[in-house]
């Protein structure tokens, strides 16, 4: 088993600690940290057995098996994920960064966590990123995307301070991801924080604007890609038929494509169900990224103890 930390005691670190828990059968937790000794998840990580500190990284390294801890998750914002990364970057530990930050390699497990098993810092992108990506990576493999727009809605009560702080660094973050993971050559994200009642669960809508190959083939490839993703997100599928149509010649889409000719507007309607281990089922978008890491902390874990990815 390989131990790991969680920074960050929150709604995403207290769903995290809980998937370790319960789902894994290769990693083990080995602390919890925060900044806050009056936490209510560091309080719930006592309660579990795990050892727990409120003096933040400092905390963590001065544990007395720190030395054990092959992989910290970091759950809290970007700005403090920098100081985490410089501050255990001379351990050695491999570092998931779940904020957006974006230190280290943008990590999609379902397109390129292979290309980066041996990187020490990798960064999870963001909820809506780990959502559409996949389905601009499985077009772009089959024919050119010259423009891919995603569209992430949420529940507002899903959405914590850390989530609202980080708006900019979301749709910055996803959008680079959109073109350097999901291969498009321009991209765009767009989050909506939706105040409905009962909370909806996540919704996302995928539109990439495609040179010419069998409609046909791209269906298949979203397919595939969907049930890729839902082996580590069991809630996550289509919510409708993939919608392909031809691009009208006259259409003015210059300032999305510049001087290409697309031939076909493809949109994939997603939703995303969380497991409900800590956090509502309407919490896909929180969900789908601690799905993500742990399948990305197994798999790097796994790298780094017998040299090869399974």
């Amino acid at each position: 088993m390989t131990k790991v930390a969680i920074i960050g005691p929150g709604n995403i670190g207290s769903d995290l600690m809980l998937k370790v828990i319960r789902l894994s059968s290769t990693l083990e937790m080995g602390a919890m940290v925060g900044i806050d000794a009056s936490s209510d998840g560091l309080a719930r990580a006592r309660r579990m057995g795990v050892a727990a500190t409120a003096d933040g990284v400092d905390g963590l390294i001065a544990l007395p098996d720190f030395d054990e801890i092959e992989v910290v998750f970091d759950a809290t914002s970007a700005r403090a994920h920098q100081a985490n990364a410089a501050r255990l970057e001379p351990y050695g530990k491999i570092l998931i960064d779940l904020t957006p930050a974006a230190i280290g390699p943008f990590v999609v497990p379902a397109v390129n966590l292979d290309r980066h098993a041996g990187a020490r810092n990798v960064n999870m992108v963001t909820c809506g990123g780990q959502a559409t990506i996949p389905i601009v990576a499985a077009v772009s493999r089959v024919t050119t995307v010259h423009y891919a727009e995603i569209v992430a809605s949420i529940a507002s009560k899903s959405a914590g301070p850390g989530t609202r702080a980080n708006i900019d660094e979301f749709t910055e973050t996803t959008s680079k991801a959109i073109e350097q993971v999901g291969g498009a050559r321009r991209g765009k994200a767009i989050i909506v924080l939706n105040p409905a009642e009962p909370p909806m669960i996540m919704r996302d809508t995928v539109l990439c604007l495609t040179g010419n190959a069998d409609p046909e083939a791209i269906r298949a490839g979203i397919r595939d890609m969907v049930a890729e993703v839902s082996r580590y997100v069991p809630g996550y599928r289509l919510k409708q038929a993939v919608q392909i149509t031809p691009v009208d010649p006259g259409e003015a889409l210059t300032t999305l494509v510049g001087d290409a000719e697309p031939r076909w507007k493809v949109s994939t309607f997603l939703e995303v169900e969380g497991a409900a281990h800590y956090l509502p089922a309407y919490a896909g978008n929180l969900d789908i990224m601690t799905s993500a890491a742990l399948r990305t902390g197994e798999l790097l874990a796994a790298r780094s103890t017998l040299g090869t990815v399974r």
